[in-house]
């Protein structure tokens, strides 16, 4: 199969589309199919043996490590010179429109992978009243789709409640041998909590969406070691803001797999995850998690049994949840032996397979997307129809 990534993110940035689509070029390399990528930014020519070419891309202002791509002719001409067989469209919002315009004048179907939660992230930043607008825009793109993939049951109900169509679960797989409690570092953990405090951690982007001003909620708990593992536009105020944490910076590879192994708690403050990687990570490690209750988490953290939940409106339920966790240490020790047995059957082998097969099911149904134009009236009809 003939398989064209068009997709909003890639390397060098590095966050979840990327993760994604790297994971799934590593499978179709391994299972002898043809793949390409079309992306932002200036990036790597090749990756897993496959081509990458790249479309103009600005910073956002606000977020100057993020890259956001623009509509390009070479994104109709690189797939037009491909002829693939599908295009899978990662986290489609710009690039990936034009991506579906491309797929639609070729006649090719197209499987678009919802990732972000665009009209949460815009709130964060304080655009508020963008819901309609950003939502009609989503709903122009995938409703051309032969099958949009949610990555959480969550997000396939939202999604059904914005009016767009054929839908499918599609989750995100994680690697048991890079994150595996057999990377817990003793030594790691002396140097992090040279008193012997229990370590809470937070993996992510430091940034406003993540909602990470609210790791300052934790830092007075007696006997804990706040951890923090990443960076982003919120990471030097966040430093002021908790002086007494563990900043970490950006951890990858062997180094990212023992700081989370060592971990005792991993708490996740954001409350806009589709998916959310970084929890499903610290399951696979062994770690209990404590999250919001919106969203991702809500498929992938059991109550009790591999974390805690807590209402996303509320900080001091997650301080509460957190401090329980760190004061018991049975029910801590029960729930880290949990956590990796919650995971195991969410290997990228298995969700890439899954992935091919909806490939396969979307060129065998020959759905043909089409080449609407999108206006803001429709947008205001099909909102309002989407709301009854």
């Amino acid at each position: 199969m003939r398989v064209a990534i068009v997709s909003e993110s890639f390397l060098p940035q590095v966050n979840g589309v990327t993760n994604s689509v790297c994971r799934v070029l590593e499978h179709l390399e391994r299972h002898g199919h043809e793949a390409m990528v079309v992306a932002p930014g200036r990036g790597p020519a090749d990756y897993a043996g496959f081509p990458v070419r790249t479309t103009p891309a600005f910073r956002l202002p606000f977020y100057r490590s993020f890259r956001v791509g623009l509509p390009s002719g070479e994104i109709m001409s690189s797939l037009e010179a491909f002829e693939p067989d599908v295009v899978h469209l990662a986290s489609p919002t710009v690039v990936g429109a034009s991506g579906m315009t491309a797929a639609a004048r070729l006649g090719v179907p197209a499987v678009a992978v919802f990732q972000t939660d665009l009209a949460g992230f815009a709130r964060q930043y304080g655009m508020r009243g963008a819901d309609a607008a950003i939502w009609s825009w989503l709903r122009h793109i995938h409703v051309r789709a032969a099958r949009t993939l949610a990555p959480s049951s969550a997000t396939m109900s939202e999604l059904n409640a914005h009016g767009i169509p054929r839908l499918s679960l599609w989750g995100r797989g994680v690697d048991l041998d890079r994150f595996n409690p057999g990377h817990r570092s003793e030594r790691l953990r002396r140097e992090l909590a040279p008193n012997g405090e229990v370590i809470v951690g937070y993996v992510g982007r430091l940034a406003a969406d993540k909602r990470v001003h609210l790791l300052a909620r934790l830092a007075d708990l007696p006997g804990v070691k706040l951890v923090v593992v990443g960076d982003g536009p919120a990471a030097r105020v966040l430093r002021r803001r908790i002086p007494e944490a563990v900043f970490c910076g950006l951890r990858t590879g062997t180094e990212l797999s023992e700081i989370l192994a060592s971990f005792d708690v991993f708490v996740h403050t954001g409350a806009n995850e589709t998916y959310c990687q970084a929890v499903q990570e610290a399951l696979a490690a062994g770690v209990p998690v404590v999250a919001a209750a919106a969203g991702g988490p809500l498929d992938l953290v059991q109550p009790g049994r591999n974390g805690l939940l807590y209402p996303s409106d509320s900080p001091e339920a997650m301080r509460d949840a957190v401090a329980h966790l760190v004061t018991d240490d049975e029910a801590r020790a029960r729930m880290s032996g949990n956590a990796r047995a919650s995971v195991l059957h969410r290997t990228w082998s298995a969700l890439c397979a899954q992935l091919v097969n909806h490939y396969e099911r979307a060129v065998a149904e020959g759905f043909q997307p089409h080449e609407d134009a999108w206006s803001p009236r429709m947008a205001d009809s099909s909102e309002a129809h989407a709301s009854t």
